[in-house]
Order: C-alpha cells, then sequence, then structure tokens
C-alpha cells in the first residue's frame, strides 16, 4: 500500500543545438526549488531487464576543473552508497581508492 507519493522534476533549457544551457531541478520533500545545477548523471536499475540507464548531461559553462570535481565526488559516494547496500567493505575501498587516484591523476587538488 502506497503511503505517500513525491517527486523529483529535473528541467533543461536546450540551444538551438540542442546543447543544454541551463539546467534545474525540484526535489518537494527537500524543499528545493528549481535549483541550478551545471550537471547531472541518472543511472536507473531495471529488474526485470537486468539492465541499467542513464541520462549525463552538463551545461556548456561546465568546466574540466569542475567536472573532475564532480566525477571525484561521485566515486566517494559511490563506495559510500556501496557500502551501506552491500556491507562489502572490500569493494567499496577498491572504489574508495580509484576515487582517490583518480583526485590524483586529474590534479583535482594542487
Amino acid at each position: 500500500m502506497i503511503k505517500k507519493k513525491t517527486y523529483i522534476q529535473i528541467n533543461i533549457c536546450l540551444d538551438e543545438n540542442n546543447i543544454p544551457e541551463i539546467i534545474n531541478w525540484t526535489a518537494q520533500d527537500g524543499n528545493i526549488i528549481k535549483e541550478p545545477c551545471n550537471a547531472f548523471i541518472l543511472s536507473l536499475w531495471n529488474f526485470k531487464k537486468k539492465d541499467s540507464y542513464r541520462i549525463d548531461l552538463w551545461t556548456k559553462e561546465m568546466l574540466l576543473v569542475d567536472m573532475n570535481l564532480f566525477f571525484y565526488q561521485i566515486f566517494i559516494s559511490m563506495a559510500d552508497t556501496y557500502k551501506r547496500a552491500t556491507s562489502n567493505d572490500n569493494i567499496a575501498i577498491e572504489i574508495y581508492n580509484f576515487g582517490q587516484k583518480f583526485a590524483q591523476i586529474s590534479k583535482i587538488w594542487p
């Protein structure tokens, strides 16, 4: 029985070449209304097909240094999420270590 329904909305304004210029998002329960962002990655899992779907978009203004930091933060977040979801510390540490190596190679930190 569904007790509550909520939504997350992502709005994208495109230029004449269908390149994102403006991205904002709204999360009803998070009290977030049209919060601007320059990039997002959305991954969805289809249980029946055993397949994932993904949408990655970023605006023209997304700088390489910001994209590197964005990915670093995603890798660290993935390690935390994987650990919480599976209790597999070994793989979570490997994901975390990859994030640290990525930060080093991409020179995120001076």
